[in-house]
């Protein structure tokens, strides 16, 4: 085919010659091969040619195009000695400048660059890696047809090209792994610069070549978004005055809310309102929403199962070892929701086993179980026959500390039982009603409790008072066991025994699967998740039999019963999504969600049993401000 090459620059105004493709790759190759013999005259046009990038008239991108065509005929002609200035040009160029005919030539001659000679190959790859982000003019266009239209055809001319390159050179891929991680945008620049770079990572993920890059992007944007997560001070999210609980901080925003009638209701109002502006809080709440969204299409490919398994290792090595991660682990609760029978069971596994073998050090093991209270109490996909079944680990273990230890109270030698029977209780001021009106359980679960709460090591004195006495409430109503009086203490301490073992990083206070407080990213997570409004405790009469509204724990008690004979070796079952928990109850939230106590150092457990209003707690969102 003959193609008309436009004049070079000293071409007769008038004068316009047709080539044929090995023409003009012929004429090319000349002109490259012309420096060596000191004549460079034909060199220097085509450098040229090269720096043509904005505005350019028609005959300027057909001369741009064809050139870029004859150069990757001409690739193996090209030395990083002799025409290191073309190069430079060729790698300073970027796709976001041209129409799509200009990026196909562009990256046809990359691609040709990479394969023809190795020493190429890193350059060639950092400059398709260079186009995952548009230029700093670009960015404001994104959101507008135009700016949608070429990201797309920049994108998916790039990561063709990936996977072109990876065909002809076996070791691209882990070359590129390198290059993607280098050249990630810092938590600084601008978000929807990191936004976008992350988006290609996560293409790569899923894309041709995942299979050799696609844990480490995956690891690689957890990291991320844990180093945004600890950005973001709790001085951004509460008050001043820490001895406001939240429910009161809650209160006041309902004023202001009614006074300003904002559109948005949702738990943690005020909370919210206080990250509006902070500019790190949207740039985690838009990757994580990007990264649901790549879990969900993992979910439809049918690829969740493998990707969950990098998501795992990563939140093993990265966000259990973040003491202050608000957010981040909400990613794997979102995975988990997307397929509770694979990944929502093996996750909480993983934790109960990190907690159970005492291989792994006291910290790991206090943050798994405070990890898998926060999940079996929060996850509303799990069935009850699971919840159980964990629950059970958890007594099985705590009852044999006990017989191999005979010992008065220590929260610092102790540190690991006292955090599993606070998890023990923590689930159990979420679902001890479901299991007070099954019997079995009864008998297998909530009456070796009734043992460990008796022992001379005192969990109850030691826990966190906030759980103990939401415990304690939901055990006297039920009547759960046999000797109540055994466990009213006239001298029961504040909460030093409960700050001791904790320890410096407060694990008696870590609740990581709080209500979310990001905007978007709560959309996602919330329609999934349990509320304490929805929790209907053994004391509340406004859930009895006779008042049943369809929405109480009955259905689920029922759901449970016949799920399977041996409850303890069940699968999920029905989920109380499934159970007839009623979501128009989020409205109501507000008035109930919160299980904020107030200052414990004015907190005291009395002769007699008191009963508050609601559910106490110190339990600041996914951690504690003393923690920090």
């Amino acid at each position: 085919m003959g193609l008309e090459l436009p004049k070079y620059p000293e071409m007769e105004e008038d004068v316009v010659v047709n080539f044929t493709d090995s023409e003009i790759v012929s004429h090319v190759k000349d002109a490259l091969t012309s420096v060596i013999s000191g004549d460079s005259n034909s060199y220097n046009q085509l450098v040229g040619v090269m720096h043509h990038s904005k505005h350019l008239a028609a005959d300027e991108v057909a001369l741009l195009e064809t050139t870029l065509k004859a150069l990757a005929g001409a690739a193996s002609c090209i030395e990083i000695t002799l025409h290191d200035s073309l190069l430079s040009a060729i790698f300073s160029m970027s796709m976001w400048n041209y129409g799509p005919h200009v990026a196909d030539a562009l990256a046809e001659l990359i691609v040709s660059l990479a394969i023809s000679n190795g020493k190429y190959l890193d350059l060639c790859l950092g400059t398709l890696v260079s186009n995952f982000t548009p230029p700093p003019y670009f960015l404001d266009k994104l959101k507008l047809p135009h700016g949608i239209e070429r990201k797309s055809q920049v994108l998916s001319r790039v990561h063709a090209a990936f996977k072109k390159i990876a065909d002809y050179v076996p070791l691209a891929p882990l070359r590129l792994l390198t290059i993607v991680l280098q050249g990630m945008p810092t938590i600084y620049h601008k978000d929807r610069a990191i936004v976008i770079y992350v988006e290609n990572m996560l293409k790569l993920e899923s894309g041709e070549i995942g299979e050799l890059v696609g844990s480490t992007m995956v690891m690689a944007v957890v990291d991320r978004l844990i180093e945004l997560d600890v950005e973001i001070g709790w001085d951004a999210i509460l008050q001043d005055d820490f001895s406001k609980g939240i429910f009161e901080m809650e209160l006041e925003d309902v004023d202001d809310f009614v006074e300003s009638a904002e559109p948005d209701i949702g738990e943690f109002r005020l909370s919210r309102k206080s990250l509006v502006g902070n500019s790190i809080a949207e740039l985690l709440d838009n990757l994580l929403v990007l990264t649901f969204e790549h879990l969900e299409s993992c979910e439809r490919a049918g690829r969740l199962a493998k990707v969950f398994e990098t998501l795992l290792q990563s939140f093993q090595i990265t966000v259990m070892s973040a003491y202050k991660s608000k957010f981040t682990q909400f990613v794997i609760f979102y995975a988990c929701a997307l397929d509770p029978e694979n990944c929502g069971m093996k996750f909480a596994t993983m934790l109960a086993d990190l907690f159970v073998q005492d291989s792994h050090p006291q910290p790991t093991r206090m943050s798994a179980v405070a990890y898998l209270a926060s999940y079996l109490s929060r996850a509303k996909f799990l069935s009850a026959s699971f919840i159980s079944s964990m629950l059970k680990r958890l007594v099985d273990w705590c009852l044999e500390y006990c017989k191999t230890h005979n010992a008065d109270i220590n929260p610092n030698a102790h540190r690991v039982f006292y955090s599993g029977c606070q998890a023990i209780m923590y689930v159990l001021c979420f679902r001890m009603k479901v299991f007070m009106d099954v019997p079995r359980l009864k008998l297998q679960l909530l009456m070796p409790l009734e043992q460990i709460l008796k022992h001379k090591l005192n969990p109850l004195k030691v826990c966190l008072p906030s759980v103990v006495e939401e415990f304690l409430r939901q055990a006297k109503a039920a009547s759960l066991f046999t000797l109540c009086k055994t466990f009213i203490f006239d001298d029961l301490l504040e909460s030093e025994l409960s700050r001791a073992f904790g320890g410096l990083e407060r694990l008696d206070t870590f609740f990581p699967f709080d209500p979310c407080l990001l905007k978007r990213c709560d959309s996602f997570i919330r329609p999934m998740f349990v509320f304490w409004s929805m929790v209907k405790p053994t004391y509340d009469d406004t859930y009895d039999d006779d008042n049943d509204d369809g929405s109480s724990d009955d259905d689920l008690i029922k759901d449970f019963v016949n799920e399977n004979e041996d409850v303890m070796n069940d699968g999920v079952a029905k989920s109380f999504d499934e159970q007839s928990l009623d979501l128009d109850e989020f409205d109501c939230a507000l008035k109930k969600m919160s299980i904020t106590p107030k200052n414990s150092s004015s907190y005291k457990f009395g002769g007699r049993f008191q009963e508050p209003t609601r559910m106490p707690s110190r339990i600041r969102p996914s951690t504690s401000p003393e923690s920090l």
